[in-house]
């Protein structure tokens, strides 16, 4: 291949028209046909000549390109094997790319990193991520806490909103605290659905996520901590009483849900979405201290 840019329409088309290549909607594949906008996804992780990048879902190569030229190394995990030969040539000009076969969700990762990259190399995630898999594949990078700086993600343009949200907005909720405990979020920009090929249905985002090297809260039992969340967020509209009832209804009564709350000074009529994190780390820690006082008694 020419080092011409991967990502225009003509040059993807001629592509896809030589290898015979029809989208599978079951793989959620949507490729981007302007550099300008893959350019600027690279650009907002960052990079060093001596960075590593790890991709999910490279399609036929074009973030992979704009990502080869500013890393010393690329890693990129591709599920859909009719893309393999097509990687194969669009990245000829790039071996320090490495394309593995498979499901990022199956994938040991870590085993991964180590094998590829070097110890203590700054590392970032670039990736355009299939919206059916987003939270997924974001959750397992996440919680394996994979020693990466920073991952740059495109995503659909609300789901993002929803990560970035601040405590009172009418898009916070029980994703966007899960991601803000692991990492810093920002929405960088939106990226219109007429640059892709196919079409979306929506317009996406570029979130850029910061891994903490501590989380913003401290709590006694994260597994908890995250279903007490969950448990909050149940039915948006209803009170924090009312869902957490709910959630704890096998071992508190609704009038001890309320004075638990009372006592930390937490309304029991707010909803979840005016709560904060550390509010909700408070709230987790008294309910498993009381849950455990209760265990010791029985």
């Amino acid at each position: 291949m020419s080092d011409r840019d991967i990502a225009t329409p003509t040059r993807t088309k001629a592509i896809l028209e030589r290898y015979g290549f029809s989208f599978k909607k079951s793989l959620g594949q949507n490729f981007l046909i302007e550099p300008n906008v893959l350019r600027k996804i690279v650009e907002t992780a960052e990079l060093s000549p001596d960075s590593g990048v790890i991709e999910i879902g490279p399609g036929i190569g074009a973030l992979t390109e704009q990502s080869a030229k500013m890393a010393r190394k690329v890693l990129a995990y591709e599920i859909d094997q009719r893309l393999l030969p097509i990687l194969a040539d669009t990245l000829s000009l790039y071996p320090h790319v490495e394309i593995r076969h498979g499901d990022v969700l199956k994938a040991d990762v870590h085993a991964d990193v180590r094998e590829v990259f070097e110890a203590d190399q700054d590392l970032a995630v670039v990736a355009n991520l299939p919206y059916y898999v987003t939270t997924p594949i974001m959750m397992k990078l996440l919680e394996e806490k994979l020693p990466v700086r920073v991952m740059v993600m495109m995503m659909q343009k609300e789901v993002a909103e929803r990560i970035a949200a601040d405590p009172g907005s009418k898009n916070y909720g029980s994703l966007s605290i899960a991601v803000q405990y692991y990492a810093e979020a920002k929405l960088m920009f939106t990226v219109p659905k007429t640059v892709f090929v196919p079409q979306p249905n929506v317009d996406s985002a570029i979130l850029r996520l910061t891994r903490r090297s501590e989380p913003p809260v401290d709590v006694l039992d994260e597994g908890f901590f995250f279903d007490v969340i969950q448990g909050a967020f149940t039915q948006r509209r209803k009170t924090l009483l009312n869902n957490l009832s709910v959630f704890f209804k096998d071992s508190l009564s609704k009038p001890e849900v309320q004075a638990a709350l009372e006592a930390l000074e937490i309304d029991p009529k707010r909803r979840a979405e005016t709560v904060s994190m550390a509010e909700f780390a408070r709230i987790s820690d008294a309910f498993l201290a009381r849950k455990r006082a209760g265990t010791e008694e029985d």
